[in-house]
């Protein structure tokens, strides 16, 4: 873990291997596949000769030559014949027998085009489903980073799953802007009185922490407190986010790995987290070890509150996420599609 989804080209990724949509002669082609053979360079056809084809589903391995990569791994994607023909499982095995090529070849960092969604006619929603639903499988039990590179855009109405339904709540909330996903908000549950003024400085709406910052400071002035108030108020701080995580961890009975890689986060920042009490995650990373811990909406936010973020329904990305929880739908990746296709931040990405 973890798989990130980016638009990318993939003949600029400097990864131990990129994955070539290859045709079965290896000979090149249009698309993906002629695109990393100019970027290759002639070295990369004259081996592929010697490979003598591949079998639609299955992976053969060259060097990367003029590419920023070591390797590259050709796999043939199924042609679209309406569904009924096996392409789905000949797409999974693409993506499998791939994956387990790089991990025999030493790769730790591997890119994948969207296979198949190209000339092969493989509807690009159905595609994307079938590639992060098979690489979140192998990574289940591997610390190996996956890029999947998507050029084109996606239209929302395309996604596997209940599209229609996401679309409607998404809708359901007319406000709502792609605002980042790292945004920290501040709830106001009651008017800020200004200490200069004497009246109300702000209304009770969500203010994002760049307006708090920006605004005049007579706005935000108040009375300052006196030392022992600090202290006391230092001696009743909530619960911080690394203790409740662990503490969260603990409860679900799964391990510190089956929990990250369900959350789609990579080791290392998981161990900066339990190694750091104080640890400022990003709201991205909170939530993504919301979803692994199928924590209800009110757990969510309590988890989230311990951060210093909250949920907005002026966020896109806040609506979408708890869309898939009010749901009781934890699986990361139907999320990261979703979030994906609305031009979101991934869960666990950051």
């Amino acid at each position: 873990m973890p798989l990130y989804i980016v638009r990318q080209d993939i003949t600029k990724m400097a990864v131990d291997a990129i994955v070539n949509a290859a045709n079965s002669s290896l000979m090149g082609g249009g698309g993906v596949d002629g695109a990393i053979h100019r970027a290759a360079g002639p070295q990369l056809l004259q081996e592929c000769i010697g490979l003598r084809g591949c079998d639609t589903g299955e992976a053969k391995i060259t060097k990367g030559y003029n590419l920023p990569c070591k390797h590259v791994i050709h796999t043939v994607g199924p042609k679209w014949r309406g569904g009924d023909c096996g392409e789905e499982a000949l797409l999974r095995s693409c993506y499998r027998q791939s994956l387990q090529l790089a991990e025999k070849h030493g790769c730790g960092t591997v890119a994948f085009p969207l296979i198949s969604a190209g000339v092969y006619g493989y509807p690009k929603g159905e595609a994307l489903h079938v590639a992060v639903d098979s690489i979140a499988k192998h990574l289940a039990d591997s610390d190996m980073t996956v890029y999947l590179t998507i050029f084109d855009a996606i239209e929302p109405a395309l996604l596997a799953g209940d599209a229609e339904g996401l679309a409607e709540y998404i809708g359901s909330f007319p406000d709502a802007a792609p605002k980042a996903a790292g945004q920290v908000i501040f709830p106001r549950k009651k008017p800020m009185i200004s200490h200069f003024s004497g009246g109300v400085s702000r209304d009770d709406a969500e203010m994002p922490f760049e307006a708090v910052c920006a605004a005049p400071a007579q706005d935000y002035a108040c009375a300052a407190p006196s030392i022992p108030d600090i202290d006391r108020q230092l001696e009743q701080m909530d619960e911080s986010f690394s203790r409740m995580l662990l503490r969260l961890i603990d409860r679900s009975g799964m391990t510190d790995a089956q929990c990250y890689r369900k959350a789609n986060i990579d080791r290392r920042l998981f161990s900066k987290i339990r190694s750091d009490e104080n640890y400022r995650p990003s709201k991205a990373t909170v939530l993504a070890f919301a979803v692994a811990l199928e924590l209800s909406l009110e757990e969510t936010k309590a988890m989230l509150q311990s951060a210093g973020f909250a949920l907005s329904h002026s966020s896109r990305f806040d609506i979408i996420v708890e869309y898939f929880i009010k749901k009781g739908s934890y699986n990361i990746c139907d999320i990261n599609e979703a979030l994906f296709v609305y031009d979101q931040t991934l869960l666990g990405s950051l």
